[in-house]
């Protein structure tokens, strides 16, 4: 049965909108009036010319996770597939999230697998989602995967929280450090060493050197920042092109610090998606596929490309993961133990979350050392300022003695 989204008048004039199901749109109105509703626009979920609105927004890697865990539960307490969908879309408040619910069971009801109406909101299921639950309604196991999956959005939602928070307080702290040290040189320290000016003193090195400063962010800031933010938007259009891209990602791994910290969360993630999809009974080669899609690293995604080919053609996956030089040791170490012992899923699973642990490391490393130094190079700033301010007044007082 199709699915409708409808925006109606209550009887105190306030606008209604939601989701019903209804042979036709006509049957839908029909059913709005008998609610005491007056229909104002009543269209397809998934018209023939293309998606709803609402269907072609993504949802958030929270609700995603939560919706999944929901249908896992629901699933595994022995609830049809339909109306576990129905249960989700009545208890669901969201209206985006009820919209998609509403028409991955009208596809249900019509006799299209989970999978398949999973496959029209591309945007909210990527692709992991849909190899997945295709190999669970196979398999008979579709409860199980769900959990899994489950799982693996609630740990990649915590991941993206986790390197969020570590680089939140150190940006929050530049851009006050800037904001700060800006208006020092452009607006203070002109009038208070401009008075050492006016009485002709020979003014110290530091303190000339402050006046230029000063002078310059006065007379071009402006300049400066509009250069600075038509180099910021030129850099992203230029990392548009995937040349460009792939060159500053294997610029970013070679780097002391950001490499490491790249290079886990790229390795975690991978390997976490290998570990879902073999369990899932995902074929090898599909998964290492759909797993190269899931790192934002262009150099490490062509590597698991690379290796996926190797497979193919008969070769050791963790030998041919390994020649990129791009993934760390150990996990390549644990995943070649899993190839020996015919246990690669749960070593893939050991592997990701070793790598969740270094990055975590990485992380507590990171917030530690940024903070501090960010605090330290604005203290110099500030004590070459005050300085430079008081070295005049200590010349003016060897005159005067």
């Amino acid at each position: 049965m199709p699915a409708f989204a409808y925006q109606a008048l209550d009887s105190a004039g306030k606008t209604r909108r939601g989701v019903l199901q209804g042979d036709t749109a006509r049957s839908v109105r029909a059913s709005l009036r008998e609610d005491g509703l007056n229909p104002l626009e009543v269209t397809p979920v998934t018209p023939a010319g293309g998606q709803h609105t609402l269907f072609r927004r993504r949802m958030s890697g929270a609700q995603l996770a939560l919706l999944t865990r929901q249908l896992a539960t629901l699933l595994k307490a022995g609830l049809p597939v339909d109306e576990a969908l129905a249960a989700l879309a009545e208890q669901n408040e969201d209206e985006r999230v009820r919209t998609l619910v509403v028409s991955l069971r009208a596809k249900v009801m019509e006799g299209s697998s989970l999978a398949a109406g999973l496959a029209d909101a591309p945007e909210s299921f990527p692709e992991i989602y849909r190899a997945s639950i295709a190999a669970g309604e196979q398999s008979g196991k579709l409860d199980q995967v769900l959990a899994r999956l489950a799982d693996y959005s609630e740990a990649r939602d915590a991941l993206n929280q986790k390197v969020w928070a570590a680089l939140a307080y150190p940006l929050l702290l530049t851009l006050v450090a800037i904001a700060v040290v800006t208006g020092l040189l452009a607006y203070v320290v002109p009038q208070i060493v401009g008075v050492f000016t006016q009485m002709h003193q020979t003014l110290p090195l530091p303190t000339r050197a402050l006046l230029a400063l000063s002078a310059f962010v006065k007379a071009w800031g402006w300049l400066l920042l509009i250069a600075l933010v038509v180099a910021a938007i030129g850099g992203r259009l230029a990392l548009r092109i995937e040349q460009m891209r792939y060159r500053w990602h294997e610029a970013l791994l070679r780097l002391p610090f950001a490499g490491g910290l790249i290079r886990a969360a790229n390795t975690a993630r991978c390997t976490r998606t290998l570990a879902l999809l073999t369990a899932s009974a995902v074929p090898l080669l599909d998964a290492l596929n759909i797993g190269a899609q899931v790192m934002p690293n262009l150099p490490m995604r062509t590597a698991v490309k690379r290796a996926a080919l190797k497979v193919r053609e008969g070769g050791n996956f963790s030998r041919a993961l390994g020649e990129s030089g791009y993934f760390p040791p150990v996990a390549l170490r644990l995943i070649a133990s899993g190839e020996r012992a015919g246990e690669l899923e749960r070593m893939l699973d050991e592997a990701a979350n070793q790598q969740q642990r270094e990055l975590d490391r990485w992380l507590t490393l990171l917030t530690s050392v940024l903070g501090p130094l960010v605090i330290l190079l604005v203290g110099a700033m500030v004590l070459f300022i005050v300085l430079a301010i008081l070295l005049p007044i200590f010349d003016m007082n060897q005159m005067v003695k």
